[in-house]
């Protein structure tokens, strides 16, 4: 047996050339690594001691496939409280992390053909996952100029008879863009005009550092399906634990495809989400300033460097960095930067071939040391 006898579509696999950049950046040492966006940060110990406890206390079986009711309660509390916003607990899923809800939510949508508009840049694993579930992503573009928001004119115009569904993803990864109201509201009008799905991930909502965040399914409840997940805010990417909220008749297929796949979200994952929701005004501001402080020291560097620039950062953990002055391409940019000073960042190519080539995406998940160790190297460089 060998390649030949796996899935066809898998033999011949894409370039991964963030693959061979990881490879190569493992070998150095003095690594300074900015590419993954895994926080330095340690989950809060109350946490930690409260998981440890409910797991001395019996937690350590299955929950219901959707999620112990207590969990689901808890999410159902937390929108209504911070939100406003009104869901019933069948409508919530405890997730393996937000992009398990993102794959159970396509598998459940869509058709061979049936049309995903994608705004770039993007989260690389949307593209992938249209794919495995059948459907065709249709990228749409976003620019620096228009800070990063959705031309709606531009949406408009790749909406087809097609067309089931758009992935929204604000504050977003890589461009740190805050999508305001106005824009959210405007996409739930043409979903609900054109009769198509958002699918809002909203894993970033805390990381809204100017303003208050607003969600998508504040717009467009019956259109919307929501992602969201405890690994950021709370510091907890290791727990894999995050939640879909997703019109009922969606979660209750999601609850047949899912039975067959992980079953339930771990149990002990779940306590600690519990916890961390209903303690949420005291655990999650001191995450987020920490980024916030961040991103605005990488600003002032990325000033002082006349080969770089960056527009202002609005939300997320990450800076998505301009290289246009240098002549280089993304990838280019970060093998140069990875040869000369180990400092390892992603290729801008990586979350979008139209938008993405003439930047590079930092990850603010390493403490201003490292980030003002990894600034007096890059400007040093030469170009």
């Amino acid at each position: 047996m060998n390649k030949f006898s796996i899935a066809k579509r898998h033999q011949q696999p894409a370039e991964n050339l963030l693959m061979e950049i990881a490879t190569k950046a493992k070998a150095l040492p003095d690594l300074l690594d900015l590419s993954i966006g895994d926080p330095d940060l340690i989950t809060d110990e109350t946490i930690i001691n409260q998981a440890f406890e409910d797991a001395k206390n019996g937690f350590t079986h299955y929950t219901a496939s959707d999620g112990s009711q207590t969990f689901i309660q808890t999410v159902v509390d937390f929108y209504q409280k911070k939100y406003n916003l009104s869901f019933k607990p069948n409508q919530v899923r405890a997730t393996v992390g937000a992009l398990h809800g993102m794959y159970l939510a396509l598998q459940v949508l869509l058709d061979p053909g049936d049309e995903v508009i994608i705004h770039e840049p993007y989260f690389s694993p949307y593209k992938d996952q249209v794919l495995f579930a059948g459907g065709t992503p249709v990228f749409i573009p976003t620019y620096e100029e228009d800070d990063f928001q959705i031309n709606l004119d531009v949406l408009k115009a790749a909406i087809t008879d097609k067309t089931k569904a758009i992935i929204i993803n604000s504050p977003n990864n890589p461009t740190g863009a805050v999508f305001s109201a106005e824009t959210f509201k405007a996409i739930a009008e043409l979903a609900i005009e054109n009769n198509f799905y958002i699918l809002s991930d909203e894993v970033y909502e805390a990381f809204s550092f100017y303003e208050d965040f607003v969600p998508m399914a504040t717009f467009a409840p019956e259109n919307t399906i929501t992602f969201s997940s405890f690994s950021k805010a709370f510091a907890m990417t290791g727990w894999r634990i995050g939640y879909m909220i997703a019109p009922d008749y969606i979660n209750d297929i999601a609850k047949l495809i899912n039975e067959s796949l992980t079953y339930s979200a771990p149990t002990i994952s779940q306590q600690a989400g519990i916890y961390g929701l209903t303690h949420y005004d005291t655990l999650v501001p001191p995450v987020v300033a920490v980024f916030k402080e961040r991103l605005e020291y990488v600003g002032k560097r990325v000033e002082a460097i006349d080969f770089l620039s960056l527009h202002p950062i609005k939300g997320s953990m990450y800076a998505f960095i301009n290289i246009e002055k240098t002549n280089l391409d993304s990838v280019s940019f970060v093998e140069k930067v990875l040869e000369e000073t180990n400092v390892l960042m992603i290729p801008g190519k990586a979350f979008g071939e139209t938008t993405g080539d003439n930047y590079i995406r930092l990850a603010a998940t390493q403490n201003i040391d490292v980030l003002k160790e990894a600034f007096d190297r890059i400007e040093k460089l030469q170009f």
